[in-house]
């Protein structure tokens, strides 16, 4: 047998491999791989991986990948378009270690830097990891990153009992000199503005009264009811604060719920928050079942923030079949996910809804229902089990010109990838419908050659405008990264 010349394999077999499930599969090339991963990653556990595995899946994707220009454009576009930000402060310190004498990399370290906090969660990554020295062009790169901030931001993400505090950075990076910087080091400039400073100096007022011999209960809730009503009403509070705050809200000042809604639904606020979409379901989930006045217009607030927040979805032509994989490894977060976004898709286009898992079913909702309605009657029909790809296309009973699959791509059932399947389909019905793979896991495999399929990834409301180019450039996403100067 041949050593070193062995047979030729064809581009389709060299291609294919086992998922997480141990089902057949295909790999993504390893740029798709890497993007994916970086834009659904929390660097949490999922279902088939834990934090640590996650962690070293992305190190060994940066590791094999040569092109470091995009692995760092890759960096910036999830931090500041999708909002990923744990899994951007390891790239960014892998980078570091890797990337030596290459001038664009100060730059990079300037860009992926969205809030002074990510400056010290990619200092405290690198020194866990590889200690001191810090290279210079993380130094330059994130020394540039504090003009970025004003006084309120820096005070805010001074982040004084981290392992790295802010004012360490400032030692370690040596910003330009300015009276921001001066103030930060000497331990003058604190931020009372922000809601944790709010409620912890109404803590301190209200134990300064107890002691004056007043009800500390009482105290304590007239001192949070004046801070929450300063805060919605002068609007110093951020939108994720708001959203995450609003069962404090209610409970404590529901005078200015009024108020409160009316923020939740400001179109600019929250586009500009790059809240991600299930943070809505988190926070309804939080106050649906409190029984107190207000809760009544909250909902509706949130349900009104949740259809501005996804508004972006793309104009599709034509019949499409949008499919939810509701198999049991997609519980939780990813469900959560599929469920809101295939919601938006059904109510903005001509389409029909599937579910699947051991076997594949068409639901029906009223699309004049809310989407957080829609996605709620989804989430409450998926049954967990197994995840059966083949069923898609043996149950799908029209032609269509696209399909949408939101899965983990953890296809199992049958042990084989239901390429057949589709391709008998196609042949039944006379059509060659575009089918996106839509990742919500990162794990790395595809359920289809990539060449036959339109890959995409994401937890962000930004994956639609990427599906309104894909139809004429399945590559769209890839390139949109390209594009990114450095």
């Amino acid at each position: 047998m041949a050593k070193f010349n062995s047979t030729k394999v064809s581009a389709v077999e060299a291609t294919k491999t086992v998922n997480l499930a141990g089902g057949e599969a295909y790999a993504q090339s390893a740029k798709l791989e890497f993007v994916s991963h970086l834009l659904t990653s929390f660097v949490g556990n999922q279902f088939y991986r834990t934090e640590s595995e996650g962690i070293k899946t992305l190190k060994a994707l940066i590791s094999n990948i040569d092109d470091n220009k995009f692995l760092a454009k890759a960096a910036i576009f999830a931090r500041n378009e999708y909002g990923m930000r744990s899994v951007t402060h390891i790239v960014a310190a892998e980078l570091a270690k890797k990337v030596k004498g290459e001038s664009w990399t100060k730059d990079f370290f300037n860009k992926v830097v969205f809030r002074p906090d990510d400056m010290t969660e990619i200092l405290a990554y690198y020194m866990s990891k590889y200690g001191k020295p810090v290279p210079n062009s993380l130094k330059k790169g994130l020394a540039k990153a504090f003009e970025k901030f004003d006084a309120y931001q820096i005070g805010k993400y001074r982040k004084e009992n981290g392992d790295i505090a802010l004012v360490d950075v400032v030692n370690i990076v040596h910003p330009k000199a300015s009276p921001i910087i001066t103030s930060l080091v000497k331990g003058e400039l604190k931020s009372t503005e922000t809601w944790e400073a709010k409620l912890s100096k109404a803590g301190q007022d209200a134990a300064a009264k107890s002691e004056a011999g007043e009800s500390l209960e009482e105290v304590l809730a007239d001192t949070k009811k004046e801070a929450w009503t300063e805060m919605i009403t002068s609007r110093k509070i951020g939108y994720f604060a708001l959203l995450k705050n609003l069962r404090n809200i209610l409970q404590s000042a529901p005078g200015v719920i009024d108020e409160a809604c009316a923020m939740l639904v400001e179109e600019k606020l929250i586009k500009n928050s790059k809240v991600l979409p299930f943070r809505f379901t988190t926070a309804m989930r939080e106050i649906e079942s409190l029984g107190i006045d207000g809760v009544r217009k909250v909902v509706m607030a949130i349900n009104k923030a949740i259809d501005i927040s996804l508004s972006n979805v793309p104009k599709l032509a034509g019949k499409t079949l949008i499919v939810v994989d509701a198999s049991g490894s997609m519980q939780g977060k990813p469900i959560e996910i599929a469920s809101l976004f295939a919601s938006v898709l059904y109510k903005a286009t001509d389409s029909d809804l599937m579910l699947f898992s051991n076997n594949a079913n068409y639901v029906s909702p009223n699309p004049a229902d809310s989407t957080m309605t829609i996605a709620d009657g989804i989430q409450r029909v998926a049954e967990g089990g197994g995840t059966n790809f083949h069923a898609i296309f043996q149950t799908a009973n029209k032609k269509y010109d696209r399909i949408i699959i939101l899965s983990d791509m953890q296809g199992w059932v049958g042990y084989y990838s239901p390429k057949a399947e589709a391709q008998a389909y196609q042949k039944q019905y006379s059509v060659t419908p575009y089918i996106y793979s839509w990742d919500l896991a990162g794990q790395g495999t595809m359920q289809f050659p990539e060449r036959n399929v339109i890959a995409l990834a994401g937890f962000s409301d930004k994956v639609f405008d990427i599906m309104g180019m894909v139809e004429t450039d399945k590559n769209a996403l890839i390139k949109r990264i390209e594009e990114i100067v450095l």
